[in-house]
């Protein structure tokens, strides 16, 4: 048969010619787990982009974070990159007790206790068993961190007003490491309903807590192991080698590089690593936060850009605080766009399908 009607009949049936795989499996080398990049089934990153999400606005006259009055008392607040000094900061009381809270009209960020906490303060984690079970009370803090805008989302901040989120997480962050019982704080934001944001109003979340999630624990316990045997940070490893390479970096500023890891979970994922290394993100100096500020802009101003507008979560990754020794780990902030849902395969096995190299992927965000 003819080389061309060969062809031919592998386009019209998309076989693989003989010695193209139509899929890789990628090794992550920090969880140690597989993903796979489906090749054969890949889509071109502008097909992403094409498929935009339909947003309903909530209005302002029911959104609980365009009405103050009726939440809890702030923990912090910011006008314009300051910080309201914490002697002047109002005390909140019921409004049918003694009228109108006293917030200052012009905040831009405030920290709120969450209405309806995941974690709640409460003086003992009242340890049990049943049977051959274990349990604790869920004890801790949970806090919101809301922008003043009811529509703008951070990926359309400037940087001076993603310095003052950040500001906010960081002084949060200091405050909630030391209260009793807290071994690990948790910062993430979700972006649209497919993402789990519940408000429509944008707002990141920090939650105390007296455990280190599975996560964040098989993410440490595989920078502990490749320390061990290596001499060596692990990220460090991966980001020296992606600066080499190029191919997946996405963005680069003095103190922090973004891209998209080599065995990216879901398409178009992306982490934003400090190049020098460094276990713990409340040590961050003004000059690194304002770096930060940047390469998270960047990141988010992509992203929404290249994807038009899509759901999509991000959380911090760093070493927790319950007093141990974490100087092998390497802080950082994963950025996840929710490009796909989790089936039968990935529900079953673990084994994570992304339908574009992230290779593509970062080479289409440069370009944002």
């Amino acid at each position: 048969m003819a080389k061309k009607h060969i062809k031919m009949i592998e386009k019209e049936l998309k076989v693989c010619p003989p010695g193209v795989c139509p899929s890789e499996l990628r090794f992550d080398l920090v969880s140690k787990d597989w993903i796979t990049i489906a090749t054969a089934r890949a889509k071109r990153p502008e097909t992403f982009k094409r498929e935009k999400r339909k947003v309903v606005i909530a209005p302002k006259k029911t959104c609980p974070f365009c009405h103050l009055e009726t939440q809890e008392k702030p923990t912090l607040i910011f006008t314009e990159g300051k910080k309201v000094p914490f002697g002047l900061q109002p005390t909140l009381r019921p409004p049918a007790k003694d009228g109108p809270l006293d917030i200052p009209k012009n905040w831009t960020t405030i920290v709120i206790p969450n209405k309806f906490p995941a974690f709640a303060r409460d003086t003992s984690l009242n340890e049990r068993t049943e049977g051959p079970y274990q349990l604790m009370d869920a004890m801790g803090f949970h806090e919101v961190v809301i922008t003043r805008d009811h529509v703008k989302q951070i990926a359309q901040f400037s940087i001076e007003q993603i310095k003052e989120v950040i500001d906010a997480y960081q002084e949060r962050y200091l405050n909630l490491m030391n209260e009793k019982f807290v071994n690990y704080v948790s910062i993430f934001h979700n972006q649209g309903a497919e993402a789990g944001a519940s408000v429509f109003h944008p707002h990141s979340q920090i939650i105390a807590m007296p455990l280190t999630d599975p996560d964040i624990q098989s993410s440490l316990q595989g920078s502990e192991r490749f320390f061990e045997e290596n001499k060596k940070c692990v990220h460090c490893v991966m980001i020296d080698w992606d600066l080499k390479d190029g191919r997946r970096i996405i963005f680069k500023n003095k103190d922090f590089v973004v891209l998209c890891p080599f065995a990216s979970r879901v398409a178009f994922e992306t982490r934003i690593f400090p190049l020098k290394h460094h276990a713990y993100f409340e040590r961050v100096n003004e000059e690194q936060k304002w770096a930060l500020a940047e390469a998270l802009q960047q990141t988010l101003k992509r992203v929404f850009k290249g994807l038009n507008d899509p759901a999509y979560n991000f959380f911090l990754h760093t070493a927790p605080c319950d007093g141990k020794n974490y100087d092998h780990y390497h802080w950082h902030f994963e950025v996840l766009p929710k490009t796909g849902v989790w089936a039968g395969f990935e529900l079953g096995t673990g084994i994570e399908i992304s339908t574009i190299e992230p290779e593509k992927a970062a080479e289409y965000l440069r370009k944002q």
